[in-house]
């Protein structure tokens, strides 16, 4: 039986990909650094029908020693680390980039950046030993190149995510490591990601025309979810790129937003 680890899964789009791993017989352990929603989140998952074990760890995946942890309970309590998933992050204030403070800017580079880059390096401890294992990587706005105001710093970490991502893909394709590793593109969400930033500690109040564009190209997390682990799941080469939102699917749903109204933020 295979076992996902999940950073991040206690809400969100972690949490929905963790509900169908599970629902595909695998074990799944959670990681959120707030205990609480963590316990929650893991009460929640043992309810769905599912053969593996659910595990969680609380620990912040910013944090080194916190990861190597998090790799080790999923070895103790599972056996293996088979899927290793990067999916903490969290969103910037809506500021320019002088505009935000020294401390924002640290957050925003330690759990989003630094924190997959460091999630990588935990994986790959337990995945060389075992011979095998997939790692991905969240990508975001801002791997593509795109750039908009008041995602400055986000967009930065992202679009460096990309670059650490495929340049790790080809480090262990020519070590021969047995380890592949890949790139996740779910497009935009509407979690409450979307709406606060710093984790929560600071409200985004979303420009008019932003929340236009989002009503048009934007998912609920479960529908992205089903997308990317049927494709994680089925995925055996290395440096791929699994996307949600392809350029060919955002050309489709701008051309018929005039027959599809959506409004994710009303009554909000």
């Amino acid at each position: 039986m295979k076992t996902v680890v999940i950073t991040g899964s206690g809400r969100g789009l972690g949490f929905e990909m963790a509900k169908r791993f599970r629902a595909q017989g695998m074990n799944v352990v959670l990681n959120d650094i707030h205990a609480e929603r963590l316990s929650e989140a893991k009460a929640e998952l043992e309810k769905l029908p599912g053969a593996g074990k659910v595990c969680a760890f609380a620990g912040n995946a910013a944090a080194y020693a916190d990861l190597q942890a998090l790799a080790a309970h999923a070895v103790s309590q599972c056996g293996a680390v088979d899927i290793w998933i990067n999916n903490a992050g969290v969103n910037q204030p809506m500021k320019a980039v002088w505009e935000l403070t020294v401390e924002e800017i640290g957050v925003l580079l330690d759990v989003d950046l630094r924190g997959a880059i460091l999630g990588c390096k935990a994986a790959m401890e337990v995945m060389l030993k075992q011979g095998h294992g997939a790692i991905y990587n969240l990508e975001g706005y801002g791997s593509n190149d795109a750039m908009m105001l008041g995602l400055n710093m986000y967009g930065t970490t992202k679009r460096a995510v990309t670059h650490f991502t495929q340049a790790m893909a080809n480090e262990c394709e020519e070590r021969g490591t047995g380890v592949i590793v890949g790139r996740l593109s779910p497009g935009i969400m509407i979690t409450d990601f979307t709406v606060k930033a710093l984790g929560d500690k600071e409200a985004i109040d979303l420009p008019e025309k932003t929340k236009k564009v989002y009503n048009i190209l934007g998912d609920y997390p479960d529908v992205v979810a089903d997308f990317l682990v049927a494709r994680v799941i089925a995925n055996t080469k290395n440096n791929a790129h699994i996307q949600w939102l392809t350029g060919g699917k955002a050309m489709w749903r701008f051309m018929t937003a005039g027959f599809s109204k959506r409004d994710f933020f009303a009554g909000k």
